[in-house]
């Protein structure tokens, strides 16, 4: 297989992960107000099934990326898919808030493992020119998997059972593992072995990479809390005010195409006039596109508003994700990549708990957006320091 071909048929692989991750992932958030009523759970409790859901993410993330640099990018992968598709299944079985927040969190650990692996990979087979392009087109599959989940509940009875999304959802990512075992090759450097017992503290902050793993840290922390409430709760936030249950998914379908363009656009722009030029600018605008988002009221401004946020804040985080795996050399790129992804995953814990949080104190929809758009400006702010040091490459 030639070098080209390896590298399409890896992006093509790890772009389908992405899809079903990404509709696996809004699957909760769209099922939520038919959900949450069945169950009886609360704004505050239903959070914490979001936010249980992200305390997996984080120890998959942390655990997959240096498993992967031990053992291979390969079966931690495949081994990745088969958790999140085996646990979003048995979602269905769910009969309480307790039971529900289980398997989503077991659910959390296979979504974790894939994106650390997911993102070494496309630094492995790409060159540093095209690395924020590559990782951007293989991740700009999870929103497109997230607006899949949206799109389903318009293509269906309206009163479909919640449970419909979690078996197509989980269903899925069962069927490609026999893709993976017979396509995906091991990218995993053969002089890894060398790296194999450097504690981790060393591949954080050795080789003046302390003060890039610090900002990373932050700047994903940062927008992952932003972007984690918006996925969460974004259906929510809109029959907050005023709209019906119908239209609600309309927002997230809009948020989530919106933003495949964005990663790609923003991916290309990142790998052609590097981090500093484009970058800050983008949070800045989200900024903009998050307080539209607090004042609208029709459809068509929230909807307008929804697709400019998703295309600059998912955009941003795609394309950042190649940039971040190359501070770390290729033999400890997973544990490194790993370690970012769980820190920052942190934030997709903390912003729908405090959405959940405020919202069951009486704040508005309006006030939680509000509540974004100064995290955003200070993301503005981490990610211009960032420029101001050199990468691995």
């Amino acid at each position: 297989m030639s070098n080209q071909t390896l590298l399409r048929a890896v992006v093509a692989l790890c772009f389908a992960i992405a899809v079903l991750e990404g509709f696996d992932i809004q699957a909760l958030g769209v099922a939520a107000p038919k959900l949450a009523p069945e169950f009886g759970l609360s704004p505050a409790q239903l959070g914490w099934v979001f936010t249980c859901g992200s305390l997996g993410l984080v120890l998959g993330a942390a655990l997959g990326g240096r498993i992967a640099d031990r053992w291979g990018r390969r079966p931690t992968l495949i081994a990745a898919v088969l958790c999140f598709g085996v646990f979003t299944l048995a979602t269905t079985l769910a009969h309480d808030g307790l039971s529900l927040l289980i398997l989503r969190a077991l659910a959390g650990l296979g979504f974790g493992a894939a994106q650390p692996n997911m993102i070494a990979i496309a630094a492995d087979i790409s060159t540093a020119r095209r690395r924020s392009f590559i990782t951007a087109a293989m991740a700009c599959g999870m929103p497109m998997g997230g607006g899949a989940s949206a799109l389903l509940t318009q293509l269906v009875a309206p009163g479909y059972d919640w449970r419909l999304l979690f078996i197509v959802g989980g269903t899925l990512p069962l069927l490609v593992v026999p893709l993976l075992l017979r396509y995906l090759p091991e990218t995993l450097p053969t002089t890894a072995v060398k790296h194999e017992r450097q504690d981790i503290a060393n591949i954080l902050f050795g080789g003046g990479r302390a003060a890039p793993t610090i900002l990373l840290g932050v700047l994903f922390f940062l927008a992952l809390s932003i972007l984690y409430l918006v996925l969460n709760w974004l259906p929510t936030l809109v029959v907050g005010k005023g709209l019906s249950k119908a239209v609600a998914p309309q927002a997230s379908m809009a948020f989530n195409f919106a933003s495949v363009a964005g990663a790609l656009l923003l991916g290309r722009a990142v790998d052609r006039w590097g981090v500093r030029r484009t970058m800050p600018i983008t949070f800045v605008a989200l900024v903009v596109a998050l307080l539209g988002l607090s004042v609208s009221s029709g459809i068509t401004q929230i909807l307008f508003w929804s697709a400019a946020a998703g295309f600059l804040l998912l955009g941003a985080v795609y394309a950042l994700y190649g940039v971040a795996a190359g501070y770390y050399p290729s033999a400890m790129r997973g544990a490194g990549a790993g370690v970012i992804v769980a820190v920052g995953r942190t934030g997709s814990i903390v912003g729908p708990l405090v959405a959940g949080l405020m919202l069951s104190a009486g704040a508005t929809p309006e006030r939680v957006l509000v509540f974004l758009a100064p995290v955003a400006a200070v993301t503005a702010m981490v990610v211009l320091a960032l420029t101001f040091f050199r990468n691995a490459d």
